[in-house]
């Protein structure tokens, strides 16, 4: 994967603008006020490490969603961040497909259509909490994933905190 430059904060900032306005994701008043990216960028990482528990249980459907939960929470966190507040799935989507657009706009396809790709794995793993007909060996593989897509979002959007900030 291409090494990409850190973004400025104004063309991030834009991007998810743009998301949410895409997805209709409008500011509510009042709850917004108590969502913080130290927040989801903690609940992102109550996720992933539920997520394994599931996945040791052998509960793939509950890890399967965790690992989903991992991803949401941690384009909420970035989105928080730059000031902008996701309600909904459909504003989760248009968040992240304006971030992997803007890496793409700056050069670097390869990385956009990986974060695409790993999007949608953890799109389909939301998907398998309902159906539970993923084998273990792919649900394992998607947290994987999962894990690396969350660490190289904070890297490229939120380099001084996420992750390492809880």
């Amino acid at each position: 994967m291409t090494t990409t430059a850190l973004y400025y904060t104004p063309d991030i900032t834009a991007a998810i603008a743009s998301g949410l306005a895409t997805a209709r994701d409008r500011p509510q008043p009042g709850p917004d006020a108590y969502r913080t990216a130290q927040k989801y960028a903690g609940m992102a990482q109550e996720f992933r490490a539920s997520a394994w528990e599931h996945l040791d249980q052998g509960d793939l459907a509950q890890a399967s969603n965790k690992a989903w939960g991992l991803v949401a929470e941690t384009v909420k966190a970035i989105s928080a961040h730059h000031g902008g507040f996701i309600h909904t799935h459909r504003g989760i989507v248009s968040v992240a497909d304006e971030l992997s657009r803007l890496v793409g706009n700056a050069g670097d396809t390869e990385t956009r259509d990986w974060i695409s790709a790993i999007f949608l794995t953890a799109r389909s793993l939301h998907s398998n909490f309902y159906e539970n007909e993923t084998p273990e060996n792919q649900v394992r593989g998607g947290l994987r994933l999962c894990e690396e897509l969350s660490e190289r979002l904070y890297e490229l959007f939120w380099p001084e905190g996420g992750r390492a900030a809880v």
